[in-house]
């Protein structure tokens, strides 16, 4: 029964109901919205969403910020597209090299919070400027134009986000793939303790033995890989390289990972919140466009979800400390 009960009052289960509450709620106003694979297909306007917000919540749980995901995304679509257009490279040997172009950026910004401390939404405001401008100049060396982008990909490359299998839309199994790779790695392994260890208290950890500059700079690789792995897979949605895919993520990923119950403070948070706060907010904005709502305003209720969900949390007090600080902190308490 307190198993139950337990369950009942978790955070990931107001995210269920928030989530069928929209569902029903867009059924009644279009019923075409319903439809199964309707729904799945949708995953395909913000699997980018989803999958940067699983690896920015490891950025966020250690104190941290990384605002220049969406920009990696661009970069990643351009470095994808001339290598495989303008170098000659085999499809399959572009995208681990773009994918990697997205952990080195993402190692600058996370060296310089970590190793020079400097504030993390400073640097990456700067490396969001940096990597769209950077995107931008690739562009131009490309002998395709930069209005219409770096197209005519391999039919194998476009279905990795336009294919199915089972029935089930790629992107969507690739996001629970990533998602159940981010759950393991930071709720049962040594390395997603040190991250929370890293959030809670930098000091604490480093009297630890704990490295925290290298796991504060091994979150921002990882924030980076994932925003690479997002620019491919919108590249390949689109079936099109450019310079200004992404740019419009930075605010709801931001807004998935705190309305997921990750600390905007650091040191507490998951994934399983994030995962389904993101679905969530892409819920929302795809309903709001089959409500015919025009698409420039439709930050304005993802804004205000942000803004509530914070609200809420903050007077519910229901931001949860992973078991092991728990245990840890009572210890210490009986200690005393």
């Amino acid at each position: 029964m307190n198993k139950l009960k337990k369950i009942l009052f978790r955070w990931e289960t107001a995210l269920i109901l928030i989530l069928a509450l929209e569902i029903i709620v867009f059924g009644a106003i279009n019923p075409r919205f319903l439809k199964i694979n309707v729904l799945l297909g949708s995953i395909n306007d913000f699997v980018s969403t989803c999958i940067i917000s699983l690896f920015v919540t490891f950025v966020i749980i250690t104190g941290g910020m990384d605002i220049s995901g969406g920009s990696i995304v661009g970069l990643t679509s351009m470095v994808l597209g001339l290598l495989w257009q303008d170098a000659g490279l085999n499809i399959w040997v572009a995208i681990p090299m773009a994918i990697l172009v997205g952990g080195l950026c993402g190692a600058l910004n996370g060296f310089l919070v970590a190793y020079t401390r400097v504030q993390a939404m400073v640097v990456t405001l700067g490396g969001m400027f940096l990597y769209s401008g950077l995107a931008v100049v690739l562009g131009s060396l490309s002998v395709s134009s930069a209005f219409e982008g770096i197209g005519g990909f391999p039919d194998a490359f476009v279905q990795i986000a336009n294919g199915k299998t089972f029935g089930i839309p790629n992107p969507f199994l690739i996001f629970i793939g990533l998602a159940v790779i981010a759950y393991v790695l930071l709720h049962k392994t040594n390395y997603g303790r040190y991250v929370f260890l890293v959030g809670v208290n930098q000091n604490a950890a480093q009297y630890s033995g704990i490295n925290h500059k290298l796991v504060t700079l091994s979150t921002y690789i990882l924030s980076g890989m994932s925003a690479s792995v997002a620019g491919v897979v919108l590249t390949s949605y689109l079936g099109s390289s450019r310079a200004d895919l992404g740019k419009e993520l930075t605010m709801p990923v931001i807004t998935a990972v705190v309305l997921g119950g990750t600390a905007i403070t650091g040191g507490k948070g998951g994934v399983v919140g994030t995962a389904i706060a993101s679905i969530v907010v892409g819920i929302l904005r795809f309903g709001l466009q089959m409500a015919k709502v025009p698409t420039q305003y439709l930050d304005i209720p993802v804004g205000l979800l942000l803004v509530v969900a914070v609200a809420v949390r903050g007077v519910m007090g229901q931001v949860r400390k992973p078991s092991f600080l728990n245990r840890k902190f009572s210890k210490e308490k009986a200690a005393a």
